[in-house]
């Protein structure tokens, strides 16, 4: 075997070995390379990054409404019913941009961007968005993006994160792994699989939360108007309007009794969108 040939494969034997299986909150098998803390380090950098690189909502009701949305979905107890070993804090950033546009980050981080809100016109449909993206970080979804990363494109880039570097020089493919679209790094999006599984995950947060399920539907009803039938820049990758509102509407029989009882519990948000 050529030199070259030698090291590949002893680059790729590396990154097995250091991958572990586990279970994402759906039962589906996962294959991940990086541990929480590293990918609560990697969340906190991008963040970082678009946070330089966004601008900020001064508006303080439209901060204050997302706000509350964000705090009833990642209350503790809550989580706890997606995930028990969910014990982050959640920075909320609105940005002001037109983009119809939201994101979760490992570590506990959420962006929104005001453009969202004309779509999403009430909490729970804005609840329906956030319970979405929150749902990729519960299901480890950036971690899993980027272990597939390095075990496909094998080569120095990829060793030299395997092992542990970090830095400006490795930003680009980070934030690629963890779904970010285009104005932040390369666009490496979340696969249907995935997106699917936020759906479902998605959707109980909202419930146990206390935001009516059914408003997910309408929500995807308001996206494919919003864009004619094609899906938002922020959702090209994911499955079609319609795809998505039947099947969300086919798991309103499991939601729907969740949300019953929250609210039997006095569970629901008051949150107030900003006229």
């Amino acid at each position: 075997m050529r030199a070259e040939g030698k090291l590949l494969s002893g680059v790729i034997m590396t990154l097995l070995v250091g991958c572990a299986t586990h279970q994402s909150p759906t039962g589906r098998d996962q294959m991940l390379m990086f541990s929480a803390d590293q990918m609560r380090e990697l969340g906190a950098q991008s963040f970082e990054k678009i946070k330089q690189q966004e601008t900020r909502s001064t508006d303080a009701r439209v901060n204050a409404y997302v706000q509350c949305v964000a705090d009833a979905l990642t209350a503790p107890g809550v989580l706890a019913q997606v995930d028990p070993g969910q014990v982050e804090r959640w920075e909320v950033v609105v940005f002001e941009s037109k983009q119809v546009n939201a994101f979760a980050l490992p570590g506990g981080h959420i962006g929104v961007y005001t453009g969202l809100l004309d779509v999403a016109q009430t909490p729970d449909q804005l609840a329906a968005v956030m319970g979405h993206e929150i749902g990729h970080v519960l299901a480890d979804h950036g971690n899993e993006q980027v272990s597939r990363g390095q075990l496909t494109n094998a080569g120095l880039q990829i060793a030299q994160v395997a092992l542990g570097a970090s830095g400006t020089e490795n930003s680009d493919l980070i934030m690629a792994g963890l779904g970010l679209g285009a104005q932040v790094g390369i666009m490496l999006p979340f696969g249907r699989q995935q997106e699917s599984e936020s759906d479902v995950i998605g959707l109980s947060l909202m419930a146990y939360a206390g935001f009516d399920p059914s408003a997910a539907v309408t929500l995807w009803q308001n996206m494919a108007k919003a864009s004619g039938g094609a899906p938002p820049e922020f959702l090209s990758t994911h499955p079609s309007s319609q795809t998505r509102i039947s099947q969300l509407s086919s798991l309103q029989s499991d939601a729907v009794p969740i949300y019953q009882k929250a609210l039997a519990q006095g569970r629901k948000p008051t949150c107030k969108a900003p006229d």
